[in-house]
């Protein structure tokens, strides 16, 4: 039985939306958490920030489930995040999922093992959802490099990347908030099917978009210069995203599951299937399209 209402922070971002749609859908009341307090579609609403207690009585009051995502730019889970959370608890909110991390579980630097760490001890039903390397970050982050200059340009050498769409985490997300008593205590791992290198990522939006792009292979430092220097990456994001990468030099990112399949009973978006449907994030305007 689900606990609602639902409230999603994170909710303009790409798997909030994903969630929000898909509790819609179900028939789930559901409220759209967000700074401003902005309707999301057909979603009602609420100011919310993790960081200013003023927003958490009204954002909280009535709340059955919580789907929590951290904002990028809130390191220190235990300062900014957890205070929130306890606020929840506090006003009756009796589950959360948390957008996690693969590897958060041994990886103790993250933010995310806080919050988890937290959640474990809560005494709330939880589950994580802990998903792998968006497909999105290239049609996001690095969509400029693909779109203008026909070039991937990330410090993972050969390494293996178990790619995920955002799409299958935000349907893994909703099934937890729409069946509690199911995904309490457990902790999916959502990957796609399939670990790939760049230079197989470049070969795939090549035959998609009809072009050559092409992976540059680039060290740690030339790629932090061009994050800093061309993405205009915020300088605390780069050596965050540098680790990321340099996690799948080594090969440490290229681990798959069956958690989507488990979940959802489908098979994980492919790579190509993303590129297809997203393939106009990439388009050239100079040439009306890709």
């Amino acid at each position: 039985m689900i606990w609602a209402p639902v409230l999603v922070t994170g909710a303009t971002g790409n798997v909030g939306r994903v969630v929000l749609d898909a509790l819609a859908t179900a028939g789930a009341e559901v409220r759209a958490a967000s700074r401003d307090g902005r309707a999301v579609g057909q979603m009602p609403g609420v100011a919310f920030d993790f960081t200013d207690a003023a927003t958490w009585p009204a954002a909280f009051t009535g709340i059955g489930s919580l789907f929590v995502v951290r904002p990028p730019a809130l390191g220190n889970a235990k300062r900014d995040i957890v205070p929130a959370l306890a606020a929840a608890r506090a006003a009756g909110v009796r589950h959360m999922v948390l957008l996690s991390l693969q590897g958060a579980e041994r990886n103790r630097v993250v933010p995310h093992a806080a919050i988890e760490a937290w959640l474990r001890a809560s005494g709330l039903s939880w589950t994580f959802v802990r998903p792998s390397f968006f497909h999105q970050n290239l049609s996001t982050t690095h969509a400029a490099d693909i779109r203008d200059r026909g070039e991937i340009v990330v410090p993972a050498g050969n390494g293996r990347t178990a790619f995920v769409d955002a799409h299958d985490v935000g349907a893994v997300a909703a099934a937890a908030l729409l069946n509690p008593a199911r995904h309490a205590g457990r902790a999916w791992t959502i990957t796609g099917s399939e670990a790939l290198t760049y230079a197989e990522v470049a070969e795939i939006l090549t035959t998609e978009l009809g072009r050559p792009i092409r992976y540059t292979h680039p060290g740690a430092l030339r790629y932090a210069r061009h994050a800093r220097r061309v993405l205009d990456m915020p300088r605390g994001m780069v050596p965050v995203t540098t680790a990321i990468y340099t996690t799948a030099r080594l090969g440490l990112a290229a681990g798959l599951t069956d958690d989507v399949r488990t979940v959802l009973g489908r098979d994980p978006v492919t790579f190509a299937q993303f590129a297809h449907r997203e393939r106009a994030a990439w388009a050239r305007q100079d040439q009306g399209g890709p």
